[in-house]
């Protein structure tokens, strides 16, 4: 068994455990109306994303979502909350020495405590148990996301239950003999739905691209056709899967949470690579984590 394979079957479990955690972590995660934004890179961005539209829906506050790279140090927020399962993403550790020094408290959700960025930021959310080794992150990610889910209130056992029934019920059919997926959410299943999209072009090479449902009547649609499947991660705009299969290609429905039906997706992206004999502990071009050269520091 590949440790993707090992590692996204034992997300229930995972989430179980940072719903129990989450109610001793008020202190280090954001107060109810404090202005908070949320930063990650690549999955971690998208897992912000989704964590930031849930807490604003929660009615917690204003919240923002950045990839580390690219955050707005002119902006001021009460409290910066960086996902970092390694701990040594390089703009990530960036980020927070500045954050540090213009005295903006920090809090980490991180997997292993034992790397740098325990020694820049303020607070730390350890998820150990959700550490992972393989490269292509599925656990660390959806925990790190239930914790946030839960510190505001929106967890349910529910979503457990639903991410048991995504690991035991069969796929559609035929999907891991195709090769271009695009994924559509609402609300906070669109940072879900760009996660999706990313799970398939890392674990199986997939052409795959992630949209808010709605925005996929505005130009997207033109790609699908026979060979194609198109996947909502959210409700469903009235008509987009008669518009879907109208061009010929395959739609699939989401019937469960939708952090449930992602655990569904990162079962297809296994699936495909395993059909493409593709190793998903090997993908192409990516390590574990970035961590940037001083040279690739100053070019970007």
């Amino acid at each position: 068994m590949s440790h993707v394979a090992y590692e996204l079957g034992t997300q229930p479990a995972c989430w179980e455990r940072a719903a129990e955690l989450a109610p001793g972590l008020k202190a280090v995660l954001p107060r109810p109306g404090e202005r908070t934004a949320i930063v990650g890179c690549g999955t971690s961005y998208y897992m912000a994303q989704a964590a930031s539209v849930l807490r604003e829906e929660a009615g917690h506050g204003e919240t923002d979502a950045f990839p580390a790279s690219e955050f707005p140090l002119h902006r001021r927020y009460d409290r910066v909350v960086a996902l970092t399962r390694s701990g040594t993403t390089t703009e990530v550790l960036d980020l927070l020495a500045g954050l540090r020094d213009a005295g903006v408290p920090t809090t980490a959700v991180i997997g292993d405590p034992a790397t740098p960025v325990s020694t820049l930021a303020d607070d730390l959310v350890v998820l150990d148990f959700a550490d992972e080794r393989s490269v292509v992150q599925t656990r660390f990610a959806t925990t790190a996301l239930t914790v946030l889910r839960a510190h505001v209130g929106l967890h349910t056992p529910s979503a457990v239950a639903d991410a048991r029934a995504a690991l035991d019920e069969p796929l559609p059919a035929g999907l891991d003999e195709l090769g271009q997926f695009t994924f559509l959410g609402r609300g906070w299943s669109v940072g879900l739905a760009h996660e999706a999209a990313l799970k398939m072009r890392e674990a199986s090479l997939s052409w795959a691209e992630s949209y808010p449902a709605m925005e996929y009547r505005h130009g997207p649609i033109s790609v699908s056709g026979p060979g194609t499947v198109t996947w909502s991660l959210g409700d469903t705009p009235d008509g987009l899967a008669e518009q879907v299969r109208g061009t010929g290609g395959h739609w699939v429905e989401g019937r469960f949470d939708p952090l449930a039906e992602l655990v569904r997706v990162h079962r297809l992206a296994l699936a495909v690579a395993m059909h493409r004999r593709l190793d998903p502990d090997a993908p192409r071009h990516l390590t574990r984590s970035v961590i940037l050269t001083a040279g690739e520091e100053a070019v970007r």
